[in-house]
Order: C-alpha cells, then structure tokens, then sequence
C-alpha cells in the first residue's frame, strides 16, 4: 500500500509540473493571439497549424541562447532568482483541487497534490508573500539600477497589495468556516457560489491579483519606457524563459484559486444529477476537471483581455488605490459580511 502511494504522488507530480510547464507555454501562445484579435492584426500563425507549435519554437530558442551574467553581478543570486520564482509557481499549483476524487481499481485517488490540507489557503497566502523574493533578488542582484528600481517598485507593490488580498478572502472563510479549499469548494454546491455572496470581494481579489503578478495596468516593475526590462533587464536565455514561464504559471495558479474561491471551483450545477454520474467515477471526475478548467482559462482570458484594454497607471496612483480605495473597502466587506451572516445565518 505503501508503495502504491508512493507511485500515485509520484504520477501525480510528474503530471502537475509538466501540464504546468505546457500551460505556461501555451499561455504566453493564447496572450499573443488574443492581442493579435484585439488589435486586428495577425498572430503567430507560421510555426505548426495555426502557429500551434510557436511556444516550443520559442523555448528551443531560448536554450540555444547564451548565458550572459553582467560581470559586477552577484552570481549566486541572479542564478537562484529564477529558481525561487519557478518553485513557488509550482508549489501553489500543489495545493489546488482540480477535481473531488476518482475511484480506479478500488483506489481512491484525489484529483490533486494534496487537495484536502487543512491549510491550504494559508499556504498560498505565504508562497505568494514569499514570491516577492525572486522578483527582488533579480533586481539586487543584476547590479544595475534600471533592475534593481524595479525589484524595488515590485516588493513595495506585491507588499502593498497583499494586504487586500488576504482581506477579500475573509468574508470566503466567514462563510464555510475552512481554510481547506475542497472543503470551501464543496460549500458552494448547486450554484451556491461565493461570487454571488461576495461580488466585492471577487473583484478586491482580483484587482489585487493583477498587481500581484505585476500584469497591466499595474506593470510598472517592469515599465519599458522608464526601466527597459525591469528586474529581469540582465538576464538572458533560459534564465529569461524561466522568468517569463513563472510570470503565466501564476496567473493561471491566480485564476485557478479564484475558480476555487469564488465560482465553485469543480462544481457544475445539477448537471451531474440529471446524467446520473455516480460519486468517484471516473465520467464525473474528468466533467469536474473539465468545469474547473474551463472557468480558469475563462479568467485567464479576462486577465489577458484587462492588459490590452488598459494603460498603466502611474506609481502615486497605484499605491493610492493599494491603501486608501482597496484595503477600507476589504475591511468595510469583512463587516459586512459579519453582519449578513449574523441576520441571516439560517
């Protein structure tokens, strides 16, 4: 039995950093074509049908590329910035239930890395506090005061940001009373969805998470006209390609975690009552993962459509709607929703 565990976490992991390393991929593929459709112009249409294989062109091409490290940068650190920014990519992708579970073989597999901790919110909380590290190494340790100014724009903005954030998922846990997000999944069942109880803080959650990812219109660690590239100006082939990954496996780790929050993560309402689909089969578990998916990639599309539609904002502005427009607003929702749930808990 033990074995068998072992083998199934095994499987379980090597699924999860791959499908996460060709979804990355691929979303850098669906950003390029939705701008190419915003702004009616044509894609990436020449590698592949459709230009389909245009993300593996590119990943070839940033191996072949050579390894440039500014001669007054701190080695050490500029190669492990990459990594810490990756690692905690994946690392958030281990606690998020795609699914419920699939009985295979009188095996009961959970559709997940470890989908029922008991702490999982807390965990991404912190991954996403300690994200920050990566960003700012990148910035230190390039030795260049264009990175090193947006390390420093990036740890003031995520700190800042954060606050909101951990706020706007308050009133979530008010309501199911977990920090186990199957559990928190399970309490939205039948269309019981929190974006209907907690519109405010569905959109608190993903204002912030914009700025968190350092996506537009809250880009400005990585602002072109004023920084050239940013905190990852001095780096170059796949230590560049890692950035970059890292960058889309957090928004859809981001879009993941709001499906699960808000839109009832793996839920499709009475659907599975009228086929009839039985607990633990394996029919219900590929339509869970299907729903929770889709409303990922869903928010994927609106995060990508948000960075083609708005400009950026100035610093002052930001940090002005970081701490005196989002966090009042957070705090005034986690009251109200205390006093909703007070009146009218039956």
């Amino acid at each position: 039995m033990e074995w068998t565990k072992l083998l199934i976490w095994v499987a379980k992991g090597a699924i999860l950093v791959n499908a996460m390393l060709v979804s990355a991929a691929y979303m850098v593929l669906a950003e390029r074509k939705i701008a190419a459709w915003m702004q009616n112009r044509v894609g990436p249409n020449r590698v592949g049908p459709w230009g389909l294989f245009q993300s593996f062109a590119d990943v070839i091409k940033l191996n072949l590329k050579e390894d440039i490290v500014p001669a007054a940068a701190h080695y050490q650190f500029h190669a492990l910035a990459p990594i810490i920014a990756i690692g905690v990519a994946i690392t958030l992708y281990a606690v998020i239930p795609f699914g419920d579970y699939v009985i295979i073989g009188g095996h009961t597999i959970q559709l997940g890395m470890a989908p029922n901790m008991n702490i999982a919110l807390l965990v991404i909380l912190a991954m996403t506090s300690v994200a920050v590290y990566g960003i700012t190494l990148a910035g230190w340790s390039s030795n260049s005061k264009y990175s090193l100014l947006g390390g420093l724009r990036s740890a003031a903005q995520m700190i800042s940001y954060e606050l909101s954030m951990g706020l706007s998922v308050v009133g979530v846990l008010m309501l199911s009373s977990s920090l186990n997000l199957s559990t928190i999944i399970r309490s939205q069942a039948d269309l019981q969805w929190n974006l209907f109880y907690q519109p405010i803080g569905f959109l608190l959650f993903f204002i912030s998470s914009l700025a968190e990812l350092n996506r537009a219109p809250f880009d400005l660690p990585e602002a072109e006209p004023e920084l050239v590239g940013g905190y990852h100006t001095e780096y170059t082939g796949m230590k560049f390609g890692t950035l970059y990954l890292a960058e889309y496996a957090n928004i859809l780790s981001a879009s993941a975690l709001m499906t699960a929050l808000f839109l009832g993560g793996w839920d499709v309402p009475f659907l599975p009552k009228l086929l009839g689909l039985q607990p633990g089969s394996i029919e219900l578990a590929l339509l869970q993962v299907g729903s929770f998916l889709t409303k990922s990639f869903a928010l994927v599309f609106v995060v990508i459509w948000v960075r083609w539609s708005l400009p950026r904002f100035r610093y002052d502005q930001l940090m002005t709607l970081g701490w005196k427009i989002l966090l009042p607003i957070a705090m005034a929702n986690i009251a109200l929703t205390g006093i909703g749930i007070l009146l009218f808990k039956h």
